[in-house]
């Protein structure tokens, strides 16, 4: 038996990294999957077939979710399409680092708009679905970050704590309609951008996590698998840290 089979999951930012290995964990485990792409047209559209080919629906939308109005559309589209929304996970993100001193207010107002606006967009245009249904899981991606900060990162670990805060808010708010929200926070992920950086820096950093490696996106997937998953039936409000112990 597959862990996700018949499960409809909606998840943002899928055409590339931790979003496209979720996507495709999730087709393995027997979930039908939408998912957006915003600028990766192509990408998109590949990724469709791929999933497809896996023998589940699938179908990806371009859409902003950073943009209310859109959001909202998005979920109507969704359920319109597949006829339910059982999990939605909050993928979409982006970095504009800079030093506190030299960010601008564009830098910082993007980054709260695109990792944080977007995850209040999507749950509140998901709500009424989900609790229609009494059932529901909600999987939210923060970072390590959002916990212990990072210089340079002052826009983005605020847009990941604030996820984390509005995490364990949405989970008191909607229990006891049964629907579970967490968040997943990963550490370093070795992903198609971070292949470009100097190996020598890239092996320090593996070097401080105590499992000895960095992690791929499918050791995120797999959370997200678990999270959204009976398995995790009595989990809310929890953030699970997908980092190598870095942060123990």
């Amino acid at each position: 038996m597959k862990l996700l089979e018949g499960k409809t999951a909606l998840i943002t930012g899928a055409s590339k990294g931790i979003g496209r290995s979720i996507a495709i964990r999730f087709a393995e485990q027997g979930a039908n999957v939408a998912f957006t792409y915003l600028s990766s047209v192509e990408k998109g559209e590949a990724l469709e077939k791929e999933l497809e080919a896996k023998g589940i629906k699938a179908k990806g939308f371009r859409s902003d979710a950073s943009d209310f109005q859109q959001a909202q559309q998005l979920i109507d589209d969704v359920v319109a399409e597949f006829g339910t929304l059982d999990v939605l996970i909050n993928n979409a993100g982006i970095t504009k680092d800079n030093l506190l001193m030299r960010m601008t207010e564009e830098m910082w107002d993007s980054i709260v708009a695109v990792n944080l606006k977007s995850c209040f967009n999507t749950v509140k245009a998901a709500t009424r679905t989900m609790m229609k249904q009494r059932n529901g899981s909600i999987i939210n991606m923060s970072s390590i970050v959002g916990i212990k900060g990072n210089a340079g990162q002052a826009n983005y670990s605020a847009s990941k704590a604030g996820i984390i805060g509005f995490t364990k808010s949405v989970a008191l708010e909607l229990g006891s309609r049964g629907i579970r929200c967490n968040a997943v926070a990963p550490g370093f992920i070795e992903t198609e951008m971070t292949e470009v950086l100097d190996e020598k820096t890239v092996q320090s950093w593996r070097d401080a996590i105590p499992l000895k490696r960095g992690g791929t996106p499918e050791d995120v997937a797999d959370a997200c698998v678990f999270l959204a998953s009976g398995m995790s039936g009595y989990i809310t409000g929890q953030v699970l840290q997908v980092d190598g112990g870095i942060l123990t």
